[in-house]
């Protein structure tokens, strides 16, 4: 369907065959530049179709993206350049004199012309054990980690998924989240995949609850991702507001969820259409490892955020510090095994090993 509407960005669209057209000729300009299976290169773009288009531009040339979003902080973005050891870095005009690249970084805009490319698509040997992407976690424990995700562990989230949604061409999605956040590979391929809409939220409009819901109801947004805290601002907005939605789903994520805090968008809409669906996990598990639907009745039990059942393909024990499993009742921590884990962390063997360890109860 290359006349459908892949991306919509304030009032302006572009369809599947137009974005596979520019990233196509933009994949074939990084091949010159030596970019192949992973080969990591970074992306600092401000929200808007070229972000996109550079991001499948990577992964078409076979490389995996590295998300600089040039809102972090200068010290930040930094580290990341020079610890990911890039040598090349895709950005735009405007951006070029307030990023700190680092001496030996080739530069490459976005914005500039690449008619000269082809737009057929570029053949590259590669599979689905190839890095994707590598997105650094917060740094809440020292410095930020950069976390190692290939192709395969994005194409088996959705395929071990696809049982509770059934996702599809008809579903518009919104890119609410940073793109170095891991939530948004969910956003973004939760539409792109299934051949849906995905309408890339402005970031002031972001930060405007009420500008934000707006958004939603007049652009069809079926499937909405939100932390628990931004959600909280929305729901005052939707509950005040006349005007109706096309939800289909709300996926919380991100933080812990204090179900009581739903109350009032139950008592407004009730708990079937949106369906609310509490998914916990991390960048290291592949953006979720569990699915659990809320309902009316959850406002009456006594557990504050819920996260249900792991997802198919993955395994999950609740362990003691010897990884023997505690009785029931007790307090353990959750080790999450098989399809969805990380390779491990770049550059940081020592602490891929710590964290990455032998499954006890498998082969």
């Amino acid at each position: 369907r290359p006349d459908a509407i892949a991306l919509r960005c304030n009032a302006q669209t572009l369809t599947y065959g137009e974005l596979n057209a520019q990233a196509n000729r933009r994949a074939r300009q990084l091949i010159t530049h030596g970019v192949g299976p992973d080969v990591l290169v970074g992306l600092a773009a401000e929200r808007g179709f070229d972000m996109l288009v550079g991001l499948l531009a990577i992964l078409k040339a076979g490389g995996a993206y590295v998300p600089l979003d040039p809102t972090y902080p200068q010290d930040r973005l930094a580290y990341m350049m020079q610890d990911s050891g890039i040598r090349l870095l895709l950005t735009q005009a405007a951006l070029v004199d307030q990023l700190p690249v680092p001496e030996g970084v080739q530069t490459l805009l976005l914005d500039a012309d690449v008619s000269a490319f082809t737009d057929s698509d570029p053949h590259v040997v590669m599979d689905a054990a190839n890095l994707a992407y590598v997105i650094y976690t917060s740094g809440s424990t020292g410095n930020p980690k950069g976390t190692l995700l290939p192709h395969h562990n994005v194409l088996r989230l959705f395929e071990a998924t696809e049982s509770w949604f059934s996702f599809g061409a008809q579903d518009v999605w919104s890119l609410f989240h940073s793109y170095a956040f891991d939530f948004s590979v969910w956003e973004i391929f939760g539409a792109l995949l299934h051949g849906g809409e995905l309408l890339i939220v402005p970031y002031d409009i972001s930060r405007s609850p009420q500008q934000f819901h707006e958004l939603l109801c007049d652009a069809g947004v079926t499937v909405l991702n939100q932390t628990p805290s931004a959600f909280k601002q929305l729901m005052h907005e939707a509950c005040t507001d006349s005007r109706s939605n096309a939800l289909r789903y709300v996926v919380f994520g991100g933080e812990a969820l204090d179900v009581k805090s739903l109350r009032p968008w139950f008592e407004r809409f009730g708990d079937a259409a949106p369906q609310l669906i509490n998914m916990y996990g991390i960048t290291e598990t592949t953006v979720h490892v569990t699915y659990r639907p809320l309902s009316v009745a959850d406002l009456e039990q006594d557990a504050s955020s819920p996260i249900g059942e792991p997802i198919a393909d993955l395994s999950w024990y609740l362990l003691d510090g010897d990884l023997n499993p505690v009785p029931k009742g007790c307090i353990g921590e959750l080790y999450v095994g098989r399809a969805g884990l990380a390779r491990g962390y770049l550059n940081r063997g020592d602490l891929t090993a710590l964290r990455f360890i032998p499954d006890p109860f498998g082969e």
